[in-house]
């Protein structure tokens, strides 16, 4: 069964921090460039971050730049998103996504926020971060 399972949310305080995590099973990883999404309540979803393993290109949105690093362990099929200095603002259920090379050009993380939500893609169930301030 092909699936992405998000875990690691939580409650924590303003500046703290928490480490996301976003198991692939019944694919590969390495074949496909990850990203992260958020959304907040009565807000658009945003795409924060996306890594791509093929091309090495990255993305992180303004908004969490220098403060959330993802991260992949092909080893264990697994992207992690560290997040640090959190924000009231960073509240949000936050969603894994991939998208298999083939149907993008690259570099693959310059239009992954655009193509991730089209059918065929894969995304976790979500997991919710509430900071507290």
């Amino acid at each position: 069964q092909v699936q992405l399972v998000e875990s690691g949310g939580g409650l924590v305080q303003t500046g703290g921090s928490l480490r996301l995590s976003c198991a692939a099973s019944g694919f590969t990883l390495k074949d496909y460039a990850i990203g992260w999404f958020r959304q907040a309540p009565g807000k658009e979803r945003e795409g924060v971050s996306c890594f791509s393993y093929t091309d090495g290109s990255s993305y992180y949105s303004d908004s969490v730049k220098g403060r959330f690093t993802i991260s992949r362990d092909n080893a264990k099929n697994t992207v992690y998103l560290q997040m640090n200095s959190l924000k009231p603002e960073d509240t949000a259920v936050y969603y894994c996504a991939a998208v298999i090379y083939s149907r993008m050009v690259p570099p693959y993380c310059s239009h992954f926020e655009v193509v991730a939500p089209k059918a065929g893609n894969y995304w976790g169930q979500g997991t919710q971060v509430t900071v507290s301030s």
